[in-house]
């Protein structure tokens, strides 16, 4: 026979305490607004792309045309090459001179989300081959975890840390450093990114 209490409920001999809602922190902005502001603090110029998922990360790339080696492939007739495998052929010996200038620069990626964490592991495989920010937002800033943890991983690979407040205003907490050279075993990774968003400028500039 059971009763009521008011004491919480015991499940294998351990209290249940029922659990206090919550609503979840949010980025206060659309994550193409907020990026403009992060790249605007670090001074990063070229095109802002829209958010695109690369290396399995949902990521807002921020790119420059390269003009004299655009136009030499549009006059070669020579598209962006996004397939992976054929890319991975550009580094073979036999092939020296006979492949495409790349067209982009890379000048920085930036990964948002409403839990720090998210963010860093999206952002991190990028550190080696361009710059990188986070944002997530203020509220998050105020925990112990966020300043033992967030800044000295961001710190460790170079990651610029904003925060957004609920107002709009974007604020540089750690300004990153730009990446090294990138390791030789990296340059088909790199090469293919370039193209995937050489191909995604030409996309979203030429209508």
């Amino acid at each position: 026979m059971s009763r009521t209490t008011g004491q919480p409920t015991v499940q294998g001999g351990l209290p249940v305490i029922p659990a206090r809602s919550v609503a979840p922190v949010e980025l206060p902005a659309p994550p193409e607004h907020l990026a403009a502001k992060v790249a605007e603090l670090l001074g990063w110029g070229g095109v802002m792309l829209p958010p695109m998922t690369l290396l399995g990360r949902r990521v807002v790339m921020v790119a420059e045309l390269i003009t004299d080696a655009h136009a030499e492939r549009l006059a070669l007739g020579c598209p962006p090459v996004t397939d992976r495998t054929t890319v991975s052929t550009w580094v073979w010996p036999e092939l020296a001179g006979m492949v495409p200038a790349p067209a982009v620069r890379l000048i920085g990626a930036i990964a948002l989300s409403r839990h720090w964490r998210t963010a860093l592991t999206s952002v991190v495989p990028f550190s080696r081959f361009t710059n990188t920010a986070v944002v997530v937002p203020a509220a998050v800033a105020e925990g112990d975890d966020f300043l033992a943890n967030c800044l000295m991983r961001a710190g460790h690979y170079g990651v610029s840390v904003a925060t957004a407040q609920d107002a709009g205003p974007v604020e540089l907490t750690l300004r990153g450093r730009p990446p090294q050279d990138f390791p030789v075993e990296q340059e088909v990774t790199v090469r293919w990114l370039r193209e995937v968003v050489y191909d995604r400028i030409l996309a979203t500039t030429v209508s």
